[in-house]
């Protein structure tokens, strides 16, 4: 499967320093590992004396210039096995919420409300890889009936994105979700509070309406019950989805999308 975080050229920027630090702690695992290694194995009821030592670490560090593609195999399997944890530590998370995730009353709904296979998306309107990832929904809900979409805001990108996922969440009081979340995403302008009013308007909006709405408690009480689920799932940045118990951490493609939703109807 491909998903278009795996695709980017470089890592997001708050991508970077957990990379860098897991794999240095994984080179200096692997060493370390290697290096106490031979005098467990050649003395396991003594510890070898300095000299012993020095001349095994030497050994080491002699083999491993003379190999160094160990240290890579090594370091391919440590990152493998660490995956593998994170996704099974994020499928017992998405388990052990599942309801929160997918019954929250105060989050959109989208596709078929009556659908068998729900599909989770954590958005900012003001994420790029957000935007470009309405195409791949519509066109997997265009030829999928089946597909329920809960929508959970997830304003990470500055104020205005947290006054966009105000206003889109107190828009389902007049019943126009649907039209402000597709013409927010749409736009390629940079988002002010003014300019989501405008949009809201043109949308058939009742903006001093909006407004009130936009203050109901329970607004701002759904938004921290997105947060509160980012931090249980470990999500790291927008776009991100959930599909049946998969936690997909970037945009996936249509592709893939229609595997994640076959894997989840098979369950």
């Amino acid at each position: 499967m491909m998903i278009e975080s795996e695709k980017r050229a470089a890592p997001r920027p708050w991508e970077v320093p957990g990379m860098v630090c897991r794999r240095m702690c994984g080179v200096l695992g692997i060493a370390s590992a290697l290096l106490l290694a031979v005098p467990i194995a050649v003395v396991a009821a003594e510890a070898p004396d300095a000299t012993r030592r020095q001349e095994i670490e030497t050994i080491v560090r002699e083999y491993l210039r003379a190999h160094p593609e160990v240290v890579a195999e090594a370091l391919q399997e440590f990152e493998r096995r660490e995956q593998e944890a994170q996704r099974q530590q994020a499928t017992e998370a998405i388990r052990a919420h599942l309801t929160e995730l997918t019954q929250d009353s105060g989050s959109p709904v989208g596709g078929n409300p009556q659908g068998r296979v729900t599909i989770v998306e954590f958005f900012d309107y003001q994420c790029g890889y957000c935007k470009r990832e309405v195409g791949e929904l519509t066109k997997l809900l265009q030829g999928d009936p089946d597909i329920r979409v809960v929508y959970k805001d997830l304003p990470i990108l500055g104020p205005a994105s947290v006054f966009a996922a105000r206003a889109a969440l107190a828009s389902q009081k007049q019943g126009k979700h649907e039209a402000l979340h597709a013409a927010l995403m749409a736009t390629n302008e940079r988002l002010t509070e003014e300019g989501v009013l405008q949009i809201a308007t043109q949308v058939g909006l009742d903006t001093a309406q909006l407004k009130k709405d936009m203050a109901d408690p329970s607004v701002a009480k759904t938004l921290d019950r997105n947060f509160e689920l980012q931090r249980a799932l470990n999500i790291q940045g927008t776009p991100a989805l959930v599909v049946g118990t998969e936690l997909i951490p970037g945009a996936a493609d249509f592709e893939s999308l229609k595997t994640l939703v076959g894997r989840a109807r098979g369950k």
